[in-house]
Formats: C-alpha cells, structure tokens, sequence
C-alpha cells in the first residue's frame, strides 16, 4: 500500500479536472441526469454529467491530451458507440420476460418503453403481437384473447391474470402440469398392479373363475398289445 500510496496524488490540482475554473461565490451546482454507460452518449455530451463506469472511465483519462471539447467528445463517443450500435429489434421484445420481483404493469411498462427505441415504429396491433409472444404460457393461455386489443388493455387483463394467480383462482401452467403427472403416474401405478394380479390368477389357474386346485397333467400309460 505504501507504494501506491507514494505513486498517487491527493492535492486538489491533480484530483479536479478542471482547477482552474472560477465559480461565483453563492453559485449552486445544476442537477444532471448523470450517464451511466447506457444510452446515446452524444445526448449526454449535451449536458457533460457522468456516473457509474462512464464516470469511472473518464476520470482514467488523460485529459492533457484534450486541447478542445472536440477532442474529448470525440473519444467518448467511440467508447461507448456500442450503446447505439447494438439496438432492440423484434425478436429481441420476445425474449423479454417478466421479473420475479416486478408487478405485470411495471413490467408491462417496462416492454412498452423498450419496444419505442426499435428502429422500426410498430403499430399497437403489432405491438401487442410481439408483447403476447414474450409472455409465459399462463399468461398467454389467458391473453390470448386480447389479440388485436389496445396495449393498455392488454396489461390490465395481465393485472387480472396475476390476482388470479395469487388468490389461486387461476392455476398456473407449470402447477396443472405436476398435478396431471401425478394423476397420471397414480393411475399407472394402479393398473400395474392390477395387471400383476391378473398374471397371478392365470397362473394359479383360476383365471377363469375356477376354485378348485390348478389342473394337473397326467403323463398317458401305454396300453398292453393284445395279438390274435
């Protein structure tokens, strides 16, 4: 640690990025939405607020290096391109699943916001589509009659669905299957067993209704010849 320590700086021209700005006295700092990593870095550019990684990567830079604002915006955009170059399409809505920690409509919410940063707008029919292919079977089992229904429509039936759930008044998919695999296991466990009674009475011989002792075979004696 000492020597980390001893290659680190803590005075306040080599902590502060900028030292050399004056602010008036009784000036109060705006408030930013400050950036993340996540979303278009050039609309953050507009008004210079960082937190997070983006924070975190910028105060490694060498800002000696920055002769002009172009300079460092330049570089800050190509880092983190990737947030406008790797984008939502279709496909990928489907793939959005409900959290197990988040209410349907935070969830609902959620995939509408995301579903209006896909490069091609969707009409609210398709967007119901797609919302509808994202969802688990027990509640597409209960949307599906939503199809062709506004959004907002769909969500709060969604809401329906998911008292329904809680108050086990609906069942979900994955609890009527282990209940229909335990019937059915049960009902081949009887007729094993009822097949493996029916094997015994074959054999015991009263297979077909008889009381008495099982049949016994009895090898035929030869008969003496007799000559004329």
């Amino acid at each position: 640690m000492q020597g980390i320590w001893s290659q680190m700086s803590v005075s306040y021209k080599d902590l502060c990025l900028f030292p050399d700005v004056q602010l008036h006295v009784g000036f109060k700092m705006p408030k930013f939405d400050l950036y993340d990593e996540h979303g278009d870095p050039v609309v953050h550019l507009r008004v210079r607020s960082l937190s997070g990684a983006a924070l975190e990567w910028y105060t490694r830079q060498d800002v000696s290096k920055w002769y002009t604002w172009d300079d460092m915006a330049q570089v800050f955009a190509r880092h983190f391109q990737y947030n406008i170059e790797i984008v939502l399409d279709h496909m990928s809505l489907t793939k959005m699943e409900k959290n197990p920690n988040e209410s349907f409509r935070e969830y609902g919410l959620r995939w509408r916001q995301q579903a209006a940063t896909v490069n091609l707008p969707m009409e609210e029919k398709e967007m119901v589509e797609y919302f509808l292919q994202a969802q688990e079977p027990t509640y597409l089992g209960n949307l599906i009659t939503a199809m062709g229904r506004p959004f907002n429509d769909v969500v709060k039936m969604g809401e329906i669905v998911e008292d329904g759930l809680k108050s086990s008044k609906i069942m979900s998919y994955s609890a009527l299957k282990v209940t229909t695999q335990a019937i059915q296991n049960d009902t081949r466990s009887l007729l094993g067993q009822k097949e493996h009674d029916d094997v015994d009475m074959v054999i015991s011989g009263s297979g077909h209704g008889s009381t008495g002792p099982p049949h016994q075979y009895t090898q035929p004696q030869p008969q003496p010849q007799t000559y004329p």
